[in-house]
């Protein structure tokens, strides 16, 4: 009966809800997709009920059950949820296409007990990404008091002592690619909300796409950043270099005196104009980041290295471990929150890294130029001085 109602609607809508998803070899277990509109609501492929075109496949069902989804189409909650849903099943399916070998993302959908859930979607040892990880939380309960500590820390002001109640709903990426002269990218774009105990409700947005390169490319960091600027000018052309200066100084790795990479942008607490106009500008940035990694993956993917290379690949990403285990404020908070999921929340780490005593290159090497970049930051679209956002 399931299957014959299921071809049925597959030929009037032309959506798919059930697949089976292959990874190295091995088969999981079939899973039901939902259907969206980017930020507005469902197609139930069981139901004759559509929002419009451009339909996708979910890499696994929502976090939030349907119903609940499809009834609150205009709360940030249910937009955010779906915002996050939809990029990261179109990143991975523009992952998938560029491995040579068929590798594809294993996806794991979690709940938590305390609230919520998420998806983590994983490749490990494909031939073009050595690992990479594509994952969504929507996760909700209380404030533990660290996590409020830390949120006070940086400027919040709440009414309530004593546990608060939250939601948040982030995609968070990173690619570490085998190639050493493709580089590692990482975004997070994310909404929190919290309710006091008036009723009333703080919330706010964050994020931000930067870019880790092994060897310097400049050519291949214009591109990144002039996608990056093309998604913010937008919406307000002050936001390119005001963010572009936050992440420069965000991922500084302070005890190395050197940038994790060629930056990109970075925002955090940002609720204004208005919460819609927040999360378009979001879904701007969320929805750059293949425009501006693929090309580099597609134009580097199949460059010829060595075992030096490799080498200095390694240790770069030890570097990566350390910025993200010392000072990234979103791993902090992922540790603080209770019922965290470490697997999900480690899952930025490499596969393989590399610690050195006293390593440093001669400054005329091509490993050299990209940490003279590192430790002076560069502006790469001539931005800086053009606006007086400070």
């Amino acid at each position: 009966m399931f299957f014959r109602s299921f071809f049925r609607h597959f030929n009037e809508f032309g959506v798919v809800t059930l697949y089976n998803h292959g990874v190295r070899g091995k088969r999981l277990r079939a899973r039901y997709l939902l259907a969206a509109i980017p930020g507005l609501g469902f197609i139930d492929s069981m139901k004759k009920k559509t929002w419009g075109g451009n339909d996708i496949l979910f890499m696994a069902e929502t976090i939030t059950e349907r119903k609940t989804l499809d009834e609150n189409p205009q709360d940030m909650k249910t937009k955010m949820e779906l915002l996050i849903m939809r990029i990261q099943a179109e990143l991975c399916r523009a992952l998938e296409a560029e491995e040579s070998d068929g590798t594809k993302f294993l996806v794991d959908r979690w709940l938590r007990k305390e609230g919520g859930g998420g998806v983590t979607c994983i490749i490990q040892d494909g031939a073009v990404f050595e690992k990479a990880g594509v994952n969504i939380s929507v996760v909700k309960g209380s404030l533990p008091p660290a996590a409020v500590q830390q949120m006070k820390a940086r400027g919040k002001k709440f009414k309530s002592e004593g546990d608060l109640p939250f939601f948040a709903a982030g995609v968070s990426c990173v690619i570490h690619p085998r190639n050493p002269m493709v580089p590692t990218i990482h975004f997070n774009y994310r909404f929190f909300e919290v309710e006091e105990s008036d009723g009333t409700r703080q919330w706010w947005f964050g994020g931000g796409t930067d870019l880790t390169p092994y060897y310097l490319n400049e050519d291949d960091s214009r591109h990144f950043h002039r996608s990056l600027k093309k998604a913010c000018d937008a919406h307000d052309k002050t936001y390119y270099p005001k963010f572009k200066k936050w992440c420069d100084d965000y991922f500084h790795i302070t005890h190395r005196g050197e940038r994790r990479g060629v930056g990109g942008i970075f925002f955090d607490d940002i609720d204004y104009p208005s919460e819609e106009s927040a999360f378009k500008f979001v879904t701007s940035c969320a929805e750059a980041v293949i425009p501006s990694y693929l090309p580099l993956v597609k134009k580097h993917k199949n460059d010829a290295y060595g075992y030096h290379e490799r080498q200095w690949q390694l240790l770069r990403r030890g570097r990566y471990v350390e910025f993200n285990l010392i000072y990234d404020r979103g791993t902090k908070f992922g540790l603080y929150t209770p019922g965290a999921r470490y697997e999900s929340i480690l899952m930025s780490l490499p596969l393989v890294a590399r610690w050195e005593y006293m390593h440093s290159p001669p400054s005329d090497s091509a490993e050299g130029k990209l940490m003279e970049v590192l430790k002076n930051p560069r502006d790469w679209l001539g931005e800086e001085g053009k606006t007086s956002w400070i």
